[in-house]
């Protein structure tokens, strides 16, 4: 994460920015609420308003978290930075969506290695103001919880293709919902290019699918709606992960990180 460091919360709960953090951030969301008109899913814009987010300043975490326990029961809790994946899931079983709390700097801006609080509320937070969506992330967390080591990084193939990457099918098109997207200038235009490759979101596929997260992604995962992507989960997942690993992975389709 080079030489960021994550912000500590005062006796109230609230994180502090300055200007210049407000004013990256007030950036940042013009850009990208500019970028994703007729690019993101509806559900996903109608949440950046339901969530109160603007281009004013940093939004405090409670603040999001005390909109969405009104809305879907969900909420967010501030983390130092990347946390291990047993907490992790056990935080989205219980709907809470872990927010690293600082900002990228102004040289970060067009991309950062490490999820700042602009993917990570901005990217993540809108859709979960949607309880189909809401109860797919606490219905992961169980899942991934239950299943354990053995199958966290089938897991996470699962969450890249879909909580990140994830595209939905539309009355107007097929259209972003995945945070990666929605928090990147060139990921949402290249999803929307018409040259990457959309396939039908089947759990299997996923999970044998192999990814790159510092490239734009060849390939996306298309859902017919929130409702079905939650169902998902009542399968036995942890057959067809077992199903996928006797298979093995499919060719990836880029190149190996040098």
């Amino acid at each position: 994460m080079g030489s960021y460091k994550s912000k500590e919360a005062n006796a109230a709960g609230r994180y502090a920015y300055t200007p210049e953090e407000n004013a990256i951030w007030g950036e940042l969301f013009d850009r990208q609420m500019a970028a994703l008109q007729g690019k993101m899913a509806p559900d996903f814009l109608r949440g950046v308003g339901e969530l109160g987010l603007t281009n004013r300043a940093v939004p405090q975490v409670a603040d999001v978290s005390a909109r969405l326990a009104a809305l879907t029961g969900a909420g967010v809790v501030g983390v130092p930075a990347l946390i291990a994946p047993a907490q992790f899931f056990t935080l989205l079983s219980q709907r809470k969506f872990p927010v690293a709390t600082f900002l990228r700097r102004r040289e970060d801006i067009d991309y950062i290695e490490e999820p700042d609080i602009f993917h990570e509320v901005f990217g993540h937070c809108p859709l979960l103001t949607d309880p189909d969506y809401a109860a797919f992330i606490e219905n992961f967390g169980r899942r991934a919880s239950e299943l354990g080591e053995r199958y966290k990084w089938r897991m996470f193939r699962l969450f890249w293709f879909t909580v990140e990457f994830g595209m939905i099918r539309t009355p107007d098109g097929i259209r972003g919902f995945g945070a990666g997207i929605a928090s990147s200038p060139a990921e949402v235009a290249h999803a929307m290019s018409g040259r990457a490759e959309m396939l039908p979101f089947d759990l299997l596929t996923v999970f044998r699918t192999p990814y790159r997260i510092d490239i734009v992604q060849p390939v996306y995962f298309v859902i017919d709606t929130f409702a079905a992507l939650a169902s998902a989960l009542t399968a036995d997942v942890g057959a067809i992960i077992d199903e996928a690993k006797a298979l093995g992975d499919l060719p990836a389709r880029f190149e190996k990180a040098a």
